[in-house]
């Protein structure tokens, strides 16, 4: 049995009867990093203008006497529909489809139908699967590599089939009917029952599918094709748009020129160029400030080691600063008979630190200093560094650091 909205894809509402409603939930994707489960009901209705997932296309939203739809489902022949309100059997009741979810679903299924069709006409480029996702769709084709000279002429060809306004239709075939070897599929779905449908572009293609589709190739506008990436097993993923995606792209394409033409001060035909410029400014400036980094880190260690104050435990913290600053000082203060506890970042947020001395207290108080800063570290031969989340706390270190030093001269 096909649903309305395969038999009509353009309705946009219509009547039909309440068949049956039961407790439900729904597992929703992560909110906080936890997965939501909402509590419900499975509404099925005699027949639905809401396309329940299948064949590559996500489902369709919608309403049910005003009620929102939050997941449609194929359960053999019936459609499961997911409301947080439940509604009476044997109600009449008026659905209405998220048209613009409804028509995007549309041109890019149909757009998909389209590439693949040309795909394999022009190069042999088989499509073994496909994925309409939310912002970007992807077709696997059975190649390990697509040249950018057969991507520009699949996008060549499918536009202009789009231009020639070629028509789209939808038939129903018997099981048994010869015609059904002859139309492209990937298999049918176990619990498959009834008869097959069919979508056929004009002069293009025939192909076996349950979405909802376009009934001439002129509703796709135009078909944009991003590119490929590297895909599983030797496959290579082709990503495009279709449609009012397009536009979109477009849209925002376009305001990321005008924000880059403002910040760059120059065309948009000279923004790689200066954003090069940048770079190289960037990495020259990065490398003249470790370089002084280390000349400081340098400078420091022997300020320290000179100090009147050394000995027993030596802290230092600088906003500025990372591991190998740290280790500098370490390495030219050389010494195993005093605890120095570095650390650099945030003053009352996170950080870094490091912990250097006689290896043996080093091992000892690694831990606890990571504990105490609320991070986590590692060490061997008398260092102990790591990654804090309490910098606020370097004080409590300090008094435990000079505790196990006097504890220390203390057994002495």
């Amino acid at each position: 049995m096909a649903f309305r909205c395969q038999r009509d894809s353009y309705a946009r509402e219509f009547t039909t009867t309440v068949v049956s409603c039961r407790p439900a939930e729904l597992h929703t994707g992560e909110s906080n990093g936890k997965k939501e489960v909402l509590s419900g009901f499975q509404v099925v209705l005699e027949d639905t203008l809401l396309f329940p997932e299948g064949g590559g296309q996500p489902d369709d939203r919608g309403t049910i006497n005003d009620i929102s739809v939050l997941r449609v489902t194929r359960r053999g022949t019936q459609a499961d529909h997911f409301t947080q309100t439940p509604l009476t059997p044997g109600t009449e009741v008026q659905v209405r489809v998220d048209w613009e979810r409804r028509f995007d679903h549309m041109q890019q299924h149909s757009g998909q139908h389209l590439i693949t069709a040309v795909a394999d006409d022009l190069f042999g480029l088989k499509t073994t699967s496909w994925e309409l996702g939310r912002l970007r769709s992807v077709i696997e084709l059975d190649s390990p590599t697509v040249t950018a000279e057969q991507v520009a002429a699949i996008e060549r060809s499918v536009n202009e089939k789009i231009r020639d306004r070629l028509p789209v239709n939808v038939r129903e075939l018997s099981l048994d009917d010869p015609e059904v070897e002859q139309v492209r599929g990937r298999g049918l779905p176990d619990d498959h029952a009834g008869p097959i449908r069919v979508v056929t572009i004009q002069s293009v293609d025939s192909n076996m599918c349950c979405g909802t589709h376009v009934s001439n190739l002129s509703d796709l506008q135009v078909i944009k094709i991003l590119g490929t990436e590297k895909g599983k097993k030797n496959k290579t993923n082709l990503i495009f748009l279709a449609g009012n995606r397009v536009l979109k792209w477009m849209e925002r394409s376009h305001g990321i020129e005008k924000a880059l033409t403002a910040l760059l001060k120059c065309g948009a035909e000279d923004h790689v160029e200066a954003v090069k410029k940048l770079q190289n400014s960037s990495k020259l400036l990065q490398k003249n400030n470790l370089n002084l980094l280390r000349d400081l880190a340098v400078h420091i260690a022997h300020s320290l080691r000179n100090s009147p104050d050394w000995g027993g435990v030596i802290t230092l913290h600088r906003k500025d600063g990372d591991s190998e600053f740290m280790n500098i000082i370490a390495n030219e203060i050389g010494s195993e008979e005093t605890l120095l506890f570095l650390t650099v970042g945030d003053e009352k947020g996170a950080g870094l630190f490091l912990l250097a001395g006689p290896a043996e207290a080093v091992e000892t108080l690694g831990p606890r200093v990571s504990e105490v800063l609320e991070g986590k570290g590692a060490g061997k031969k008398g260092r102990f560094q790591g990654k804090a989340t309490k910098m606020s706390r370097r004080a409590e270190v300090q008094a435990l650091l000079q505790d196990y030093i006097s504890t220390q001269s203390a057994e002495e």
